[in-house]
């Protein structure tokens, strides 16, 4: 029902043997679901580049009479075995084993659409929906229609605990999931939804961290497999609530090869201005705890957050 009012076509798309290499080892139950995101790159219309950077370009584009945003990666010596990893793990995406059809109908999450790669040169591509507020960093920094007051901040931060709180529920995780205000999409309703396009591949260069002013010390310091997780997710929530509530970019004056380290090292923290609300500032230190196991699960979060929200 949410598929057809948000106006996204519900035909099928047809089954191409040459997306599904390498997908044999998914779940049989879950095969149809899955070969319905391999889609025809000639079935894309590319319209203009929205933006560009090291990791690829970003397009506006048309398929089957729907407004997308096309991502096309850059990757560096595309092989078979990329390929084949690429192929595997974007399905995950849309659909997520048993739990597909409610990753689809979570109203805080926005799943890809599809992916496919493109002729001639294999670039591989993948495709979401197309919001028109853009991200939560280009709402909060980059000069939009209207002002996110407290109110609405507390709303956006509602909605990203809901949805995280969805994704904590899944077993596995799904891996390479960073949370900052880029990978948040405001949707047509001004509901905050987490961008299963922004979750990295394997082949993305590994243990690169693409914005290390949201990512917690330990995760800065540790492999991916020796950190809490769900813990660590935690933290980036708390500076998201600093970035809701004062409209900064946290660490604004340094670059990312300059936040890392103090971050991990030196205790570098954002800095609360005075003025914010209590409530607010009591939970923000509370999901920013130092010792990873005594900070709150987003399911303990989102009754508070309720809670202020009726306030």
């Amino acid at each position: 029902e949410r598929a057809d009012k948000l106006g996204q076509s519900l035909t099928k798309i047809p089954y191409k043997d040459t997306f599904w290499k390498g997908t044999t080892r998914t779940r049989p139950r879950n095969g149809t679901l899955n070969k319905l995101a391999g889609i025809d790159y000639k079935q894309l219309t590319l319209g203009h580049k929205l933006n560009e950077n090291q990791s690829g370009e970003l397009w506006k584009g048309r398929w089957q009479g729907n407004d997308i945003v096309i991502k096309v990666m850059k990757v560096r010596d595309w092989t078979t075995r990329k390929s084949r990893d690429f192929n595997e793990e974007y399905p995950k995406a849309c659909s997520h084993t048993s739990l597909s059809s409610r990753i689809f109908s979570h109203p805080n999450v926005l799943p890809l659409l599809g992916a496919c790669q493109s002729p001639p040169a294999p670039h591989p591509i993948i495709i979401t929906h197309w919001m028109p507020y853009g991200s939560l960093y280009n709402v909060l920094h980059e000069g939009t229609n209207f002002v996110v007051d407290q109110m609405q901040a507390v709303k956006f931060a509602l909605d990203i605990a809901r949805g995280m709180a969805f994704l904590h529920t899944l077993e596995p995780l799904i891996p390479r999931h960073h949370l900052n205000s880029r990978s948040i999409m405001i949707d047509e309703d001004m509901t905050a939804r987490l961008s299963m396009a922004d979750v990295k591949f394997s082949f993305q260069c590994p243990g690169r961290m693409y914005a290390p002013a949201w990512v917690a010390p330990e995760a800065l310091q540790k492999k991916a497999e020796e950190i809490n997780r769900r813990s660590a997710d935690m933290w980036s929530f708390a500076v998201l609530l600093w970035e809701l509530v004062t409209r900064e970019v946290p660490f604004a004056d340094l670059s990312n090869m300059e936040i890392g380290s103090p971050v991990a090292l030196e205790g570098l923290r954002p800095t609360i201005p005075p003025g914010i609300s209590p409530h607010i500032c009591k939970l923000m230190k509370i999901c920013m705890n130092e010792d990873p196991a005594k900070r709150p699960k987003f399911d303990m979060i989102v009754p508070i957050l309720e809670k202020m929200q009726e306030k």
